[in-house]
């Protein structure tokens, strides 16, 4: 029986040495997979801290480093809320400022007390600056400010540490944001794969909603109010990270503003569309509806997908799509009567004539953004050129 099947020992032992491999290789390409990353953000930057932690420890504590403590709390407040790189820059400059300027005035306080030896001067002096990091940590230093009086009262205490505390006390805090620092840049989170995913989520969403009223379809108002309000809670989360998308990308905040301006406005033409549509109950008026609503439409619903795929798997291609220009944002009432007039449909259907023709010439010029901006957007491109 052996004999008449030779190779099939050899050729199973050689699947299963290939087989763990293949598992390594596969969770390789996941945890370096943009994508994944953004899908496990909180995950990855969860391990992330708990490593940091780990190491801050074992550098302290293993080699017996005296107020070792005060490195992992600092670790803590450095990388606690931190993740993406286009944040990291920016903190970095501003927890070395703060950091060592908390530092200097902690020990300089330390100093007027062993000096001068008066508690209550040494109270008045530490409420000043608490009071002067105060009045600047709601402005827009205030990261600065914050840990320039956090820094001063672990290095001063309430100024009674004696100086070589002090001493120890500022290398263990710079010793935390060194650590921090170096675990911040490992499998880094980019601002710019939540900011594409997210937009790629709500053009594909908006997509499926506009092809639904486009079809005539009965529409379900729940389930349309539940569409749209995660497309808006979208399209709030994409505003916060737009500072850190313009500092990895270079894109400038006042483009990143127009395709924001562009999405918003895109959306809400999509819902008055939509709730106009829910209120279509018979066929034959929902089918009229579609109709004086169809302008351009399979070409909407094309360069909307296109956009999302572009966004989703960093390419322009699909952008640059050689088919007619869509029509533009009709300037006033005329453009809509004429286009109403056009499609055939009655004064009744002037709205979602208007609203068709509006969202098609949003689409375009969110498509024009796009594709000005894609080298810069699209960062795998980078890297690989790196």
């Amino acid at each position: 029986m052996a004999s008449s099947d030779p190779d099939r020992s050899p050729r199973s032992a050689s699947t299963r040495r290939r087989a763990p491999l293949s598992h390594v290789s596969r969770a390789w390409r996941a945890v370096t997979s943009p994508y994944y990353r953004y899908r496990n953000a909180a995950v990855i930057h969860s391990v992330r801290v708990g490593l940091a932690m780990l190491v801050s420890i074992l550098a302290t504590t293993g080699i017996d480093l005296p107020h070792g403590i005060w490195a992992s709390v600092t670790l803590l407040v450095v990388i606690g809320g931190l993740q993406h790189q286009g944040n990291i820059r920016k903190k970095a400059a501003e927890r070395a400022i703060g950091t060592l300027l908390g530092a200097v005035i902690g020990l300089a306080v330390i100093l007027q007390a062993n000096v001068i030896g008066s508690p209550a001067l040494t109270y008045v002096l530490m409420s000043i600056v608490a009071g002067v990091c105060g009045y600047y940590a709601i402005g827009k230093p205030a990261y600065v400010a914050l840990l320039t009086a956090i820094t001063m009262y672990i290095v001063a205490g309430h100024g009674d540490n004696l100086i070589s505390v002090g001493l120890w006390r500022t290398f263990n805090v710079l010793v935390g944001i060194v650590i921090a620092l170096a675990f911040s840049f490992a499998l880094p989170l980019y601002a710019t794969y939540s900011w594409r995913y997210r937009l790629a989520q709500n053009l594909r969403e908006s997509a499926r909603v506009y092809a639904k009223i486009m079809s005539g379809e009965a529409l379900d108002a729940e389930a349309q109010v539940q569409t749209f309000l995660r497309l808006g809670e979208r399209l709030v989360q994409l505003r916060s990270l737009m500072p850190s998308v313009t500092k990895e990308t270079g894109v400038p905040m006042s483009t990143l503003e127009d395709i924001q301006r562009l999405h918003r406005s895109l959306l809400s033409a999509l819902e008055m569309l939509s709730t106009a549509a829910l209120g279509q109950t018979d066929p034959a008026a929902r089918a009229a509806f579609a109709r004086a609503a169809n302008v351009d439409a399979p070409e909407v619903r094309a360069a909307l997908l296109a956009m999302a795929r572009a966004l989703r798997f960093a390419g322009a291609k699909g952008l640059r799509m050689a088919n007619t220009p869509m029509v533009g944002v009709p300037e006033g009432e005329i453009s809509a009567v004429e286009a109403a007039s056009s499609a055939g449909a009655s004064l009744d259907l002037l709205g979602p004539c208007w609203l068709g023709q509006r969202i098609a010439g949003q689409v375009d010029c969110l498509r024009a953004l796009l594709v000005e901006t894609e080298p810069q957007w699209n960062i795998e491109r980078h890297a690989a050129a790196s």
